[in-house]
């Protein structure tokens, strides 16, 4: 899977794309909640390491998430 985090603008928030290996989107959610649904991922009891990795990862740039 990949990751990839977007910047929002004005009163849109940050938001951050889990995509698969055929970059088809799978998850879409805001870089300041906690994502629902992690087990659909196949990322249960990886919160905190993907947590640990939104606030690092920069914006615009598609990363392969490993974890």
């Amino acid at each position: 899977m990949y990751i990839i985090k977007v910047k929002g603008k004005a009163k849109i928030p940050d938001y951050i794309q889990i995509r698969d290996l055929n970059f088809v989107l799978v998850a879409y959610f805001r870089a300041d909640r906690p994502m629902k649904n992690v087990e659909k991922f196949g990322l249960e009891g990886k919160e905190k390491e993907l947590e640990e990795l939104i606030s690092k990862l920069p914006f615009g740039k598609l990363q392969k998430l490993e974890l």
